[in-house]
Order: structure tokens, then sequence, then C-alpha cells
């Protein structure tokens, strides 16, 4: 072989690349981009053991005490103890809609009862929908219950400092007593499998009529963006309530994850959810230029929807600047709703405020999807 012709078309080959490079300036950015969205969001962004975790305390005991155990929990860095007092049932509320992780209730005579050495109960519920997020502050109540009141049993009450801890801590986890992974992850795998399959359907249905030629067609028929729009997207719905009913019955059947809530409330916000996801896809259509591009826009969409959404990892568990970025994700909101409804049974009420992003969303995506189509008209 001449080494010199075989240097010759190597590098000619090399150059072709590379100038192919250039021109996929999106696959390049990609290629650039998601290396380094990974390392932030792994590095500062994912936390597995969730602080300062908002709790709310209904105290009707203001004893010494109850201060000194308030205190205690708050310097182990897992509560983030409220200083408003609340009555059960504002406290209930809170823990319904996912505003509070605990709820911690101290009776009336809890001073009265320590001092007597009746070893009263101190009640805290938490919100066990996610094992994760309450696995590290339960675990870390057993020290709290043995030096918590160290200091304040002294003189008559040092008799209650040797052996167990004066008062008993009673934990109810509720909406998931069992602490089983199972209904944490069905349900936020509707979600997950909608934002996957709904975005890369829609966006591929578009580019591939353009790598097939059948896209002038389309331009050409006397139809308006919004028409078209809709067109793509709607097929899709259903395609979206196929899967979900698949993941419900399997999920309800095999794993027994429960239904407590209204599963026609629930199918109308899966609705707007899966067409939040369509209009993203149909926006990445307009944007790819080919079916790799549209692969690749999805997936660096999906990537971070999936980190900071709360499914993978406490949401609660993030600092503060990824848990605004995560706010902006549908799967966010929808997780919440879903989790909402399936496990608490939360009421419209409950679940809206997480609604009104989904439609924001939707909107906001619509509006660029059509400004991005009329530019292709043109």
């Amino acid at each position: 072989m001449n080494r010199s012709s075989f240097l010759k078309r190597f590098t000619a080959i090399l150059a072709k690349e590379f100038v192919q490079m250039r021109r996929d300036r999106l696959t390049f950015a990609m290629m650039i981009g998601v290396p380094i969205m990974q390392l932030i969001l792994f590095g500062y962004a994912i936390n597995a053991d969730p602080r300062k975790l908002p709790t709310a305390v209904v105290a009707t005991d203001a004893s010494p005490f109850s201060r000194s155990l308030l205190s205690a929990l708050d310097h182990t860095g897992y509560f983030a103890i409220d200083p408003n007092p609340y009555t059960a049932a504002e406290a209930q509320a809170l823990l319904a809609r996912g505003k509070v992780q605990f709820v911690i209730t101290i009776p009336s005579d809890f001073a009265r009862s320590l001092e007597r050495g009746e070893r009263p109960a101190l009640l805290i519920e938490a919100d066990a929908t996610d094992p994760g997020a309450t696995g590290g502050a339960l675990a870390a109540m057993v020290q709290v219950a043995n030096t918590a009141l160290a200091h304040d049993l002294t003189g008559p009450l040092a008799r209650l400092n040797p052996g167990p801890p004066p008062f008993e801590v009673r934990v109810h986890r509720l909406y998931n007593p069992e602490g089983l992974t199972q209904y944490n992850i069905v349900p936020g795998l509707i979600g997950l499998i909608l934002t996957m399959t709904m975005i890369m359907m829609t966006s591929l249905a578009m580019t591939r009529e353009r790598e097939r030629g059948t896209f002038e067609n389309l331009l050409a028929m006397p139809v308006r963006p919004f028409e078209v729009m809709l067109g793509k997207i709607v097929p899709y719905i259903f395609v979206g309530a196929v899967q979900v009913t698949v993941i419900l019955t399997v999920g309800h059947y095999l794993f027994g994850v429960p239904m407590v809530g209204s599963l026609l409330m629930l199918s109308g916000v899966l609705v707007i959810f899966i067409a939040a996801n369509l209009t993203i896809g149909f926006t990445f259509s307009t944007i790819a230029k080919n079916q790799l591009q549209a692969m690749q826009m999805t997936f660096f969409f999906f990537l971070p929807s999936i980190l900071l959404s709360g499914f993978m990892f406490p949401f609660r568990g993030m600092p503060g600047w990824a848990q605004t970025i995560g706010e902006i994700f549908p799967l966010t909101h929808f997780l919440r709703v879903v989790r909402g409804v399936m496990l608490k049974g939360a009421s419209w009420a409950e679940i809206q405020p997480e609604v009104w992003p989904l439609l924001a969303f939707m909107g906001g995506a619509m509006v660029v999807a059509m400004l991005r189509y009329r530019r292709t008209l043109d």
C-alpha cells in the first residue's frame, strides 16, 4: 500500500468529518452540553439525604421541656421547625398538600406527665409517600429522644436521666405506612414514561416528514399552524392514555399500588400533562433538522427532568437554585399531582396549585412552536 496515498485519503475523510461537525452545531453543542449538565447536577444538585425538611408543630404545652425538645430537633439539621403555632386540622391540611414533611404533636400534659415519670408520647406524623425523604430524619429522632432533655432533667428530675428516654416517640408514616418504594416509584413512572415517549414521538414525527420530503406537501396544504399542531398532537394523546391504562393496571394488580383519590380528576390532569409534553416535542421538531437532532434534544430535556423533578432523588434535598430550575419542568408538578391523588386522595383544591404551572408551560410551548412554524412557512 502506498503510504502517501493512504495519508491523503485518510486526511480527506478526517477533514470532511470535521467540516460536517462544524455544520451540525446542535449535535456538537449536545456533545459538550450534556456532560457539563451531568457534572453540575450530580455534583451539586443531587442529595439523597435531605435536610431542613419543613415541619409543623402542634403544641399546647409551653413548658421548657417542649422548647428544649424543639430546639434539639432543629439542631439535628433534618427538621426546619415552623415557628407559627398550628391546630391539628391546619397541620393535617399542610401535610396533605405537601407543604410540610412532618407534623410534631406535643400533648398538653407533656411536662406534667414527664415530671411524674409516666413517659408521655410525642407524636410524629410523616409524609411517607417518598420513604427516602424521611428516613434520615426519623433515624435522627432516636438520638434526640436520648439527649434532648439531658440539661433539663436535674435536681429532683435527675432520676429520669439514666435508663430509657424520658418520653416515647410514636411515628406514624402516613400515606405509605409500610414504606414501600413501589408506592412512590410506580406513580412516578407514569410521568416519566409519558415525558420520554410523548416528546420523542412528536418530535420524530415532524422531522421524519422533513427527511422523507413530505413536509413540503404539508406546508402547501391550506391549513394554519395551530391546526397542524393539533392534528399532530391529538392522536398521541390517545397513545398516552393507553400507556397510562397499562401502567395503572399493572401497578395496582402486580404491585398493589392504591388509587385513593378520584381517577376521573387524575385523568383530566393527565390530558393536560400529555398535551404539555407533546407541545414540547412539536417545538423541538421545528428546531431539529433531522431525527438524530430531535432525539438529542429530547434527551437534553429528559435528563434534567428526571433528576430535578423528585422522581429519583428527594426534591427537598436539592439546593434552592436546583429546586427553582426543577419547578420549570412539567414532570415536577405532575409527580405531586399523581402521588397526591393516588396515595393521599387529594382533592381538586389541593392539586390546583400544581395544575396551573402545567397549563402555563403548555401555553408557552404552543406560542414558541407557532412562531417557529410560521418562520418555516416563510
